[in-house]
């Protein structure tokens, strides 16, 4: 029991050493002006999304690394053990948005040869796989996302739906390529309660050049 015990304090005073000199996060620049994805996303919600929402995971995941960094030293487990669910909930959020931003783009795009024939692979072709992610962000209880993700081990694109902002690759070991965000932030402003609504209309808008490269990078 000692013997653990002393394992887990020294890990801790090594996690202190790396926590101390870390850079904090930053909220990325959107990769184009707040109304180009008009009409299918207007210039407010992307405003507020970006600028409010995605700001504040930025915030309070850094708040609670500060918090991590301060019980790391003082070696309280506790307070370690209980800024879990802080830092899953800012960093998802975090990490969902900055790959969110990069997969809409006003600029049309196609599927790169790999993820048309691995989309039509696994699900008979882009009308079904559309069919099929529709399906999983209507069907979010509350908030929540809808990803297409890759799977290392199978080497198979797979749909998965996260709630809140639980991270896709942390919870289910799937590589992001592309997320709908259903949180009504993203939303509602514009389509109301008509979820359906806006997940089709988000297709006009997907950068299918960023999910073909986050593809061949996930190999």
């Amino acid at each position: 029991m000692l013997a653990v015990r002393g394992a887990l304090f020294s890990t801790a005073k090594n996690c202190s050493a790396v926590l101390g000199c870390r850079s904090k996060h930053t909220l990325p620049d959107l990769p184009y002006d707040f109304g180009a994805l008009e009409p299918v996303i207007c210039r407010e919600i992307m405003e507020l999304h970006h600028q409010k929402h995605h700001n504040a995971y930025v915030t309070n995941l850094n708040a609670a690394e500060e918090q991590l960094q301060d019980a790391v030293a003082k070696q309280d487990v506790s307070k370690i053990i209980q800024l879990g669910n802080a830092i899953k909930f800012n960093g998802g959020g975090h990490i969902h948005h900055s790959i969110f931003w990069k997969n809409l783009s006003p600029d049309r795009s196609d599927p790169s040869a790999e993820l048309q024939k691995a989309l039509n692979r696994d699900f008979q072709n882009m009308e079904n796989f559309k069919k099929e992610m529709k399906a999983a962000a209507v069907a979010v209880q509350g908030s929540g996302w809808a990803w297409l993700g890759y799977n290392k081990k199978t080497k198979l694109l797979q749909i998965a739906a996260c709630p809140n902002q639980d991270p896709l690759e942390a919870t289910t070991g799937l590589v992001p390529l592309l997320g709908i965000d259903v949180w009504e932030h993203a939303y509602y402003l514009q389509y109301k309660n008509l979820r359906p609504n806006y997940v089709d209309a988000i297709f006009d808008v997907v950068n299918w050049k960023d999910v073909s490269e986050r593809l061949a990078k996930a190999h």
